[in-house]
């Protein structure tokens, strides 16, 4: 679970980088900026290593343009909890799990050691504003592990909703993670969102644990 939840983790940091999104097919979003990350993590590596923090922060700076932080943080806190957050609690929401990604994605990035990466040709629509973009990552043994991305236009821009690994959601596994957080905090949904960061840290140190 470990390994496959750590190439889940690479798979959706490698998108996340400056690209150009707009006006662009998502298969193509994706392969361009696959190939962009990967540059720059070829570049910087070592510095990265020696100041992680220096790196969260660049991923900080060029997620924007790509992740859909609205759509996938009130699908992480549902319409139950979501419907019931101020304007204020869901931004400080995004912003703190922006933080966590930063971090849960980055630890794994650095992992990275020149994998085989391939971005399938073509999309597959779900929707007018939703599609389907796959990709294989294959480890050193030579195992494949197929990746598929949701990507929704939003304004003209294609943007990351979720990603699946081997069957593995990401978005359903955060999902989980809050539901969870609730249930140990009384329905105190400022205590939540305040210690989110820290939730996401402790589970992935459970997992690397395990």
């Amino acid at each position: 679970m470990l390994s496959l939840l750590r190439r889940a983790v690479l798979c959706t940091a490698l998108i996340f980088t400056g690209a150009s999104v707009a006006a662009t097919a998502p298969h193509v979003v994706v392969e361009q900026t696959t190939q962009s990350l990967l540059a720059d993590l070829q570049a910087n590596k070592a510095q990265y290593r020696t100041d992680p923090a220096a790196f969260y922060n660049a991923m900080d700076n060029i997620l924007g343009p790509v992740v859909d932080a609205d759509g996938i943080s009130k699908s992480v806190m549902t319409v139950r909890y979501s419907r019931r957050a101020t304007p204020e609690q869901m931004q400080r929401f995004q912003d703190n799990f922006k933080r966590s990604l930063m971090q849960f994605y980055g630890n794994a990035l650095l992992e990275y050691d020149n994998q085989g990466i391939r971005v399938l040709p073509g999309s597959t629509a779900q929707g007018a504003q939703r599609s389907e973009v796959r990709m294989e990552i294959t480890d050193k043994k030579g195992v494949i592990y197929p990746v598929s991305y949701t990507m929704v236009n939003i304004d003209g821009q294609w943007r990351m909703r979720n990603v699946i690994i081997n069957g593995i959601n990401l978005g359903k596994l955060f999902r989980d993670q809050f539901a969870e957080a609730m249930q140990r905090n009384a329905q105190d949904l400022d205590r939540v969102i305040d210690s989110w960061v820290e939730t996401v840290a402790k589970t992935r140190a459970a997992q690397e644990d395990a």
